[in-house]
């Protein structure tokens, strides 16, 4: 069942390219329907999902694929992959539908986007530090050739420093791999294996440097301060979809290492360095809200927004190393909270995106100082805009208020200094809110004016996505029933 709903997406991109005469229409469409068929069969594997026990995997498949080094083709799912998986299935969905206007070489992108899924999808449900590690790369030059083939401005800049800095980071992340492998007894990659029997425990140095590198190539990819500097560039210049798929996905990779692999894998050295990953969280939620409310480029403004929230994750996985008496119960709401918000983030600020992606391509420039009263012309992006931006700030009823209720309540109560990052919240609120006024409100004025609203499939992809985050706020336990037994089981693993 995971091998098909991985693989479907890049057998449908196969297709396309053998089909050379294909029109351009025909393709568009056949990527919404390879996107819709997968989506279904992933909620048919959560709907026969049953929740494993603790360091365990429910649907598993596996077969030797490295015999060797003991690594293995090995998938499965838990509360903590299954959320991202269908997250992902959904942007993916939602993009395709946004696409159904591209006119530059939509067969390709289609192709492209197909392969990207197909990556992302085998990362969530891989469970062999190898496999993982060939679609962690493999998602890198996927975005590369979508930032640099379907960009504007500066994009082949843009997609280069992505590249790189991305590329290096991996290399970290490999070389952690690798020494995790080392230390195991016996020498696996096997993710399970390697959770049931956490390599490293009796070296407690090596551990710390060995998590040290798996936490540099985790954080570039998420990114955090102050490996941030490749995501404003590379979000400014990439499409609109690119940008929903950069921001909504591939970012997750990073924070979903940190709970499979970095959090179970190396609990004495993640306990270790608790304090450094909390603070960097601080320093990232702070800063990213910060160097935001400065921006006048509308794109630029929601890619700090991301590190922002992520700094919101990395914050609540620190928490989770931070053992004290009397605590496991607020940091397991704290780890439930870091998953929520890697979905809630990936909704909103995909939504977000893609809304931006309207503005370039109307007028042609990002550029707030260029709009005003846009709401006269184009209401219905005016009013998905207005629930994309307060469920990214965590106004109560829409997803990002659940996320940010749980990370909050669960740090603050394990690590009351945690209470400073509270700051991020009031400063992203203003922000948007900033943001609403000088486009949408007061005369029209610059850009604004001959501005067409949505096109139907520009409003059904946002609504789509903004429509599940507020299913997420009012229905949460839809999500956290998934979520809270394998955020018990984290920090069983982290404590032990």
């Amino acid at each position: 069942m995971l091998s098909l709903i991985v693989f479907l997406p890049l057998a449908a991109a196969v297709v396309l390219l053998t089909l050379p005469r294909l029109s351009d229409a025909a393709a568009r469409w056949a990527w919404v329907v390879a996107a819709s068929v997968d989506l279904a069969l992933v909620l048919v594997a959560w709907a026969r999902y049953n929740a494993p026990a603790p360091g365990q995997l429910a649907l598993e498949e596996q077969t030797r694929w490295i015999p060797g080094v003991d690594s293995r083709y090995h998938l499965g799912v838990d509360g903590l992959s299954l959320p991202l998986v269908v997250m992902t299935a959904v942007l993916f969905l939602a993009c395709a539908v946004y696409a159904l206007r591209e006119r530059n070489r939509p067969r390709l992108q289609a192709v492209l986007f197909l392969f990207l899924q197909s990556v992302s999808l085998g990362l969530f449900t891989s469970a062999d530090l190898i496999l993982f590690f060939v679609f962690f790369d493999l998602s890198i030059v996927g975005m590369y050739f979508v930032i640099a083939g379907w960009g504007h401005g500066d994009a082949a800049r843009s997609a280069l420093k992505f590249f790189l800095y991305t590329f290096l980071g991996s290399l970290a992340l490999l070389a952690g791999f690798i020494g995790l492998y080392v230390g195991a007894d016996p020498h696996t990659f096997d993710i399970l294996q390697l959770t049931a029997h956490p390599p490293l425990a009796d070296h407690p140095v090596t551990g710390a440097l060995v998590l040290g590198a798996i936490l540099l190539g985790l954080a570039v990819k998420t990114p955090t301060v102050p490996f941030h500097t490749w995501l404003p560039p590379a979000h400014t210049d990439a499409p609109a979809i690119g940008s929903a798929i950069l921001a909504g996905v591939l970012l997750k990779m990073g924070t979903y290492g940190f709970v499979r692999i970095g959090m179970p894998l190396l609990p004495d050295a993640w306990r270790a360095w608790a304090w450094v990953i909390v603070a960097v969280g601080v320093v990232s939620v702070l800063y990213g809200a910060l160097v935001a409310l400065a921006q006048d480029n509308l794109k630029r403004m929601i890619a700090y927004t991301s590190v922002n929230h992520m700094g919101y994750i990395v914050l609540a996985v620190g928490v989770a190393g931070v053992i004290a008496p009397d605590t496991a119960q607020a940091r397991s709401v704290a780890v439930t909270g870091a998953v929520t918000q890697m979905v809630s983030h990936g909704l909103v600020t995909g939504a977000l995106f893609l809304l931006a992606g309207v503005m370039q391509d109307r007028a042609g420039t990002y550029d707030m100082r260029n709009y005003g009263g846009l709401a006269a012309p184009a209401p219905r992006m005016a009013w998905l805009f207005a629930v994309g931006a307060f469920a990214s700030l965590g106004l109560p009823a829409l997803s990002g208020f659940i996320a940010e209720f749980q990370v909050f309540t669960g740090s603050i109560a394990a690590a009351p200094v945690t209470a400073v990052a509270l700051l991020g919240i009031l400063i992203t609120a203003a922000l948007f809110l900033r943001a609403l006024q000088r486009i949408f409100t007061g005369d029209t004025i610059g850009a604004s004016r001959g501005f067409t609203d949505l096109h139907p499939s520009e409003t059904w992809s946002v609504g789509l996505l903004l429509v599940l985050s507020l299913v997420i706020g009012l229905l949460p336990r839809t999500l956290l029933y998934l979520i809270e037994p394998a955020g018990r089981a984290a920090i069983t693993l982290v404590g032990r």
